[in-house]
């Protein structure tokens, strides 16, 4: 089994990025992400419709890291660090399989930049060489070619597809599994 601890934070820093904790402050930018129809469509939760369900989530994010069960980094420019763009980490930890489930989100108007690439290739790394993990995991619906497309450029391989097991929204919809293995 291997162990976690996320205390101290551990603050990382990519090419053009500086991936830090998140804060209260980060709360308009969460919701100006979780509002949005466009990043939502694939998320497979509810839009956000006040400005207190982002400081919720922050909120419990933040206490997962506490409890280190996942950590979560608010993705900011070198160049403006104060201003979220998004969102990366590691969840669902799995410590008695050494594995963890990838997630990412970001603001339409730094998609198709590199950015969530730049952070997945620095979740790898901390993945593999931080955390000792075997494999890391990301679930997307199959619909999300973008999201397919920079897991499989970032070396992660389809798993696994599954038939209608994600209920949302009053229909079933499936679920595609990749995933890259410490090697």
């Amino acid at each position: 089994m291997t162990e976690i601890n996320f205390t101290p934070f551990p603050q990382l820093s990519t090419q053009r990025m500086i991936l830090r904790k998140m804060n209260d402050g980060d709360a308009a930018q969460v919701f100006k992400m979780r509002s949005d129809e466009k990043v939502m469509k694939y998320i497979g939760k509810k839009i956000m419709v006040t400005i207190e369900e982002a400081t919720s989530l922050i909120a419990l994010l933040n206490d997962s890291i506490e409890k280190n069960t996942g950590i979560t980094w608010a993705m900011t420019l070198k160049e403006n660090p104060e201003v979220l763009i998004g969102t990366i980490g590691l969840w669902r930890i799995m410590k008695e399989h050494f594995r963890a489930e990838i997630g990412y989100t970001l603001l339409p108007e730094y998609w198709r930049k590199g950015y969530t690439k730049e952070g997945i290739f620095k979740m790898i790394d901390f993945g593999f060489n931080e955390l000792g993990l075997h494999s890391i995991e990301g679930r997307i619906t199959p619909l999300n070619e973008a999201s397919a497309g920079v897991l499989v450029s970032t070396g992660f391989v389809k798993e696994a597809h599954f038939k209608e097991d994600f209920f949302f929204n009053g229909k079933f919809e499936d679920t595609a599994i990749y995933s890259i293995l410490n090697k």
